[in-house]
This record gives structure tokens, C-alpha cells and sequence, in this order.
């Protein structure tokens, strides 16, 4: 267990490593969740079986314990110091950041308001407005990003309505779009009516590695 100071406040963090990594992921948890919850440790694991290492921590409100989330700007500043630490764990493979759901959209922030390392940002379920509550405003920034991004959605996630996300990521030239079949918010998929056999955290991964390569 690795951790993150910021300010009084000690954050868990957890690193991942693999051995010669192509690149070392930054990876924030979503607002209901920990960086121990099974979701966040199976991605971590998909990443890492096709040889992606990964640095998860948690946001302070989490950590104390608190249902509300933190500010953008604490959110912003605990992804510097783990990009800082990141970079101190491992300083010669290429460095991305993002998350689940919230974690993602906080990465995105971070990367408009502070010059950073990363290479690009990888969002698992980004949350592009509220369940049930079609919206495009949390994408307002998007086009500000410099660095490329990658969209990994399940086609059920009551959180990003399909179309809505389309029209939000096609118009970016760095923006890739992946969906992932039956799957929702939080990778829960429909085993009945799923095509494809694949696990959908190693889909998530794999689709993921090969973009990492196209870079």
C-alpha cells in the first residue's frame, strides 16, 4: 500500500506493478466507490494481464469516509500529487491518467487546468450527466483537452445516453469512442444477449493496450 499526502491528509494508494510495463495508468475511483472495490480492482488487474501497470488512490472525501464528493479543485489537486508520485514510481514508461465515472471526469479537469505528464487520459464509464437526466454541460471542456482520450462505454449506461456521448466524441479529433456491448455503468453485463464471449474487463484492457500503441 502506497500513499498520497495532500495537505494534513494521508490518502491509501495502491501500485500495481508489471514488469516491463508499457505504460503506468493513474487510476481514479467513481463517487460511490473506493479504490478496493471489486470494479476498480478488476480493471486494475485486466490492465495489468496486457502488461499496463496501475496507480490507484483514493479522493479525501472518500478516504474520510464522506458521501459527498470533494471539489473540483481538491479532486484536481489529489491527481497532481498522484501523477507526482506516479512519476517517482516509475519515471521512464509512458504515463496516463483517468478512472471510473467520476474519477474520469475529474482526470479530464485536471488535464484543462494543469500542465501534466500524462500521455493521454483513458475514461472507463464516463459520467456525461445524471441517471435518467440527458445532458451534454459535463462535456463542456472536453474540447480544451490537448491530449488524446479514450472512451471506454457500456451501450446500457443509463449515464451516458448513446447518442449524447456520440455527439460529444465525434466532433474531437482526439477522441476515440469503444462500446462495450451489454454492458452498464459499471460493466455489468447481459450474459443471455452479449455476443461476444470475451470478459469485458479484458475487452476493456485490450482495446485499451492496442490504443496505448497506436500513440
Amino acid at each position: 500500500m502506497q500513499t498520497l499526502k495532500l495537505d494534513n491528509t494521508t490518502l491509501s494508494a495502491i501500485y500495481s506493478p508489471v514488469g516491463n510495463a508499457s505504460a503506468l495508468l493513474v487510476l481514479a475511483h467513481g463517487a460511490g466507490a473506493n479504490l478496493e472495490h471489486d470494479h476498480m480492482s478488476a480493471l486494475s488487474l485486466a490492465l495489468n494481464n496486457v502488461g499496463i501497470s496501475t496507480l490507484r488512490f483514493n479522493f479525501p472525501f472518500m478516504e474520510e469516509g464522506k458521501r459527498r464528493v470533494d471539489n473540483p479543485d481538491v479532486c484536481i489537486d489529489t491527481i497532481a500529487r498522484a501523477v507526482a508520485t506516479a512519476n517517482r514510481l516509475c519515471p521512464k514508461v509512458k504515463l496516463f491518467i483517468g478512472g471510473h465515472s467520476f474519477g474520469g471526469r475529474m482526470s479530464t479537469h485536471y488535464a484543462v487546468e494543469q500542465p501534466t505528464s500524462a500521455v493521454g487520459i483513458i475514461l472507463f464509464s464516463f459520467p456525461l450527466h445524471p441517471s435518467k437526466k440527458p445532458a451534454i454541460k459535463r462535456a463542456a471542456h472536453l474540447g480544451a483537452i490537448n491530449e488524446p482520450m479514450l472512451f471506454l462505454s457500456g451501450d446500457r449506461d443509463t449515464l451516458a445516453e448513446a447518442a449524447l456521448l456520440q455527439s460529444v466524441t465525434g466532433p474531437l479529433a482526439n477522441a476515440r469512442l469503444h462500446w462495450l456491448e451489454t454492458a452498464d455503468h459499471s460493466y455489468k453485463i447481459l450474459k443471455r444477449t452479449r455476443k461476444s464471449a470475451e470478459n469485458v474487463y479484458a475487452e476493456a484492457a485490450r482495446v485499451t493496450s492496442a490504443w496505448i500503441e497506436e500513440l
